[in-house]
């Protein structure tokens, strides 16, 4: 069944749960929607995922574009959200012009932005536009410099004020989704029960109606640091460096590629050759 933004919202009312994965490229998009998951999201995190940046602000239309345009051509059932970049939407005139791009260029069927109030203008603009938008709220990973720091957002009674009002704002403005990132459980339960759109969180408890993890982050596919709120499903990382190892193995000692992985010439032929 193809997921939309209408099966998004019947989902949440029929108390379903929505699962969403990032992906990058078009064979990783292929398989991921082979598998029931309900939506795929392009997100700014393939800045550091995919290209090295030290975080997502470096992360330009252009890249996102590349990569939207890569993943939509494998799926096929889920729901692909398209992240906005840094920058991208400070205004309405911009904002509606490159959320346009992602979905006329990068034939993505939404595009997700970061923050609240202060960009409910945006949100409505773009939504007014015939193109529909995910909002982000807690921990916005464009907003680091200001949070001074990767940290769990709305921990103090304004904070936390601040957060169930940002979602309201937010589905007034139009939003058919919001993910809420970094906040404590139960807060993100009471924002959850406050509006009428589904939440995905991540980093957010198990009371959203829905949740979204970086599939490398899944597969254990970094070594170091490995945020709280990822569960491990497969180590996939280690998986792939053995197989990488016994490849460099066996080439550097000549087994590697043997007569079953070798093409053949007819002997006549071959003399002739000579």
């Amino acid at each position: 069944m193809k997921n939309t933004v209408a099966t998004f919202l019947e989902a949440k009312q029929k108390g379903n749960k929505i699962s969403m994965l990032t992906a990058y490229d078009y064979s990783t998009a292929k398989l991921i929607d082979s598998c029931g998951i309900n939506s795929i999201l392009i997100g700014d995190s393939l800045g550091m995922v995919c290209l090295g940046y030290k975080d997502t602000l470096s992360v330009t239309m252009s890249d996102m574009l590349h990569h939207t345009k890569a993943v939509t051509k494998g799926v096929e059932n889920a729901l692909v959200v398209a992240d906005m970049p840094f920058m991208s939407y400070t205004n309405e005139v911009d904002a509606v012009k490159n959320a346009g791009r992602l979905i006329k260029e990068g034939q993505a069927q939404a595009v997700k932005l970061e923050g609240g109030a202060s960009v409910a203008a945006q949100v409505k603009a773009i939504v007014k536009a015939q193109i529909p938008v995910m909002g982000h709220i807690g921990l916005t990973p464009q907003s680091i410099n200001m949070f001074g720091g990767f940290k769990v957002q709305g921990k103090t009674t304004d904070a936390a004020k601040k957060l169930i009002e940002d979602a309201k704002i937010l589905e007034e403005a139009g939003a058919f989704s919001i993910v809420l990132e970094c906040i404590p459980a139960e807060l993100a339960k009471l924002i959850t029960e406050s509006v009428t759109i589904p939440t995905i969180g991540i980093g957010a408890g198990s009371h959203c109606d829905g949740q979204v993890l970086v599939y490398q982050d899944m597969l254990s596919m970094f070594s170091g640091f490995k945020p709280k709120f990822v569960k491990e499903y497969a180590n996939l990382g280690e998986l792939m460096k053995d197989a990488f190892i016994k490849y460099d193995r066996e080439v550097k000692d000549g087994i590697f590629p043997d007569e079953k992985y070798t093409f053949k010439i007819d002997q006549d032929i071959l003399t002739k050759l000579y």
